[in-house]
């Protein structure tokens, strides 16, 4: 008895489609050329999660809440060379991804074919030369497939134009694929257009828009906080709150480009490149200030040291290194054809992105260490205290984003064909939120206020500790001869700690 298999052959192919979606809803195909896969010929047409249509017919007539695939102007070309015979057919196959198991087949467990072998026809399980297909078990009437032909010596066949209602909710992939091996060199013109109810924002990326949304208010809000109050002390205000504006502006900005890139995208179908790719840069801009920040604060400058000596040129490297690595990621990730890439190459520019981000991560730290040690040293408490705050802040962020990535590799190693595209959204907004969350802090622990100077560099490297001996001598005062006797001693530590401090320059002229 011929016993059909699961097929496997859009495995490797639904991997390299799905784990990277293509990020418009217009797709177009500018001379596409067939790939052979397996016995077949193959042309990914687009993959998209899509809501169900609205249910209601005035909603649908009224807001236009309809969901559908459109085929527009599909057009097959053929060499002229070749043009001298009648093909087969050439289809396009729509199907949900819980049904990709119904496309392709073997007998009595044999390799696995895509298109109806001779001997499977002569069993009369298919019709040789076409795509073998079995009805979806929930609807018969899927996977969706319609064709064209070429007849005689025509360059050229038109597939006929067509809208797919999508009435269930899910992940949808479209692919033209023919078995005519005199088709080798075939291309494809045209475009398909899909749509959601609620726009051409592909359902993955539906959630962000109104993600983008709260996240430029929440921005605002943080706005509103550190201006009034950087208004308020602005003779107090020192560099690293300057910093810390210039971060909070790039951030605003960022978030309301975002938001308007997605509305114009749901809006007309095509993705706007330019506010794409200034949304890109200005949150570059803001990532790499922002990590150069915390690098210069963790090694104490403007604290307890004026200047990074030699330092200065390292860490500018660091950050310029980092920007292109990051700006060359986000610019193929939003403005180029995502779909495109393999996951080799996207690797190839995510690993220098992780690795310059671990090197930061154990600047940081390690410069913390030596900060909080000077502090301890020195006794300047005011200032240990706020570090002390900020390291904290820095440890449990990182434990978070480490156990974040961990759940993001689960999470896409699981999802292999996108079956969870409608949480998708989660994992990029996570990574926003966090960035929100450290700025926060930072915000809080460096507000511009009245006693704002407090935390800047003083030449006088052990002030608390004078007051701490000052009130001592004031709360168990001595009589004259006494203070006099003892002030030949109290001159020692003195004498230490700018030896101390002394000591502190020569390292830093040093590193």
């Amino acid at each position: 008895m011929l016993k059909l298999q699961n097929s496997v052959f859009l495995v490797p192919l639904l991997c390299f489609c799905f784990v990277l979606i293509g990020d418009a809803s217009v797709h177009e195909y500018n001379g596409v050329k067939f790939v052979s896969k397996g016995n077949a010929f193959v042309v990914h047409g687009g993959s998209e999660g899509i809501y169900s249509s609205t249910s209601d017919t005035n909603s649908v007539t009224d807001i236009g809440g309809d969901s559908y695939i459109r085929f527009e102007k599909i057009t097959f070309h053929r060499p002229k060379e070749i043009a001298n015979f009648s093909s087969r057919s050439i289809q396009a196959i729509v199907f949900e991804v819980e049904d990709r198991e119904t496309v392709g087949g073997s007998a009595y467990g044999g390799q696995r074919a895509v298109c109806c072998t001779a001997d499977l026809a002569k069993l009369g399980v298919c019709s040789e030369g076409e795509v073998i297909l079995r009805p979806s078990k929930e609807n018969p009437s899927w996977p969706i497939v319609f064709g064209i032909s070429f007849d005689g010596d025509n360059e050229v066949a038109t597939l006929p134009s067509k809208s797919i209602q999508i009435t269930k909710t899910g992940m949808y992939n479209l692919y033209f694929i023919h078995c005519d091996l005199n088709l080798k060199d075939l291309t494809v013109k045209g475009k398909t257009i899909w749509k959601n109810p609620t726009g051409y924002l592909p359902g993955r990326m539906a959630p962000l828009m109104n993600f983008y949304g709260f996240m430029s208010l929440a921005f605002v809000i943080l706005g509103l906080f550190w201006f009034s109050q950087y208004a308020r002390f602005w003779r107090e205000v020192i560099p690293l709150q300057n910093c810390i504006t210039l971060v909070i502006t790039l951030g605003m900005l960022e978030m309301a480009l975002w938001y308007f890139d997605y509305a114009e995208f749901n809006e007309s179908g095509i993705r706007p490149i330019g506010i794409t790719f200034w949304a890109v840069t200005f949150g570059t801009i803001k990532r790499t200030i922002a990590r150069i920040i915390i690098l210069i604060v963790s090694m104490g400058y403007g604290v307890v040291r004026p200047t990074l000596g030699g330092l200065t040129s390292k860490v500018i490297m660091l950050g310029a290194t980092f920007f292109l690595a990051s700006e060359v990621l986000e610019l193929v990730e939003n403005v180029g054809a995502v779909s495109d890439l393999s996951g080799k190459a996207r690797l190839f520019l995510v690993l220098p992105v992780a690795i310059l981000d671990t090197f930061f991560i154990l600047w940081i730290f390690t410069s913390l260490s030596a900060t909080l040690n000077k502090l301890q040293a020195r006794r300047i408490m005011v200032k240990l205290d706020i570090y002390r705050k900020f390291t904290n802040t820095l440890a449990v962020a990182v434990i978070v984003s480490v156990g974040w990535i961990c759940y993001e590799f689960y999470f896409k190693s699981n999802d292999v064909y996108n079956e969870h595209w409608q949480n998708a959204w989660i994992i990029p907004a996570c990574w926003q939120v966090l960035s929100l969350s450290l700025l926060c802090v930072i915000c809080v622990l460096w507000a511009p206020s009245q006693n704002s100077t407090r935390y800047a560099y003083s030449e006088e490297a052990n002030e608390d500790f004078h007051k701490d001996d000052t009130t001592l001598t004031l709360v168990k005062p001595s009589p004259t001869h006494s203070e006099e006797f003892r002030s030949a001693p109290e001159a020692r530590p003195t004498q230490a700690s700018n030896g101390a401090s002394h000591g502190d320059m020569e390292e830093e002229k040093k590193e």
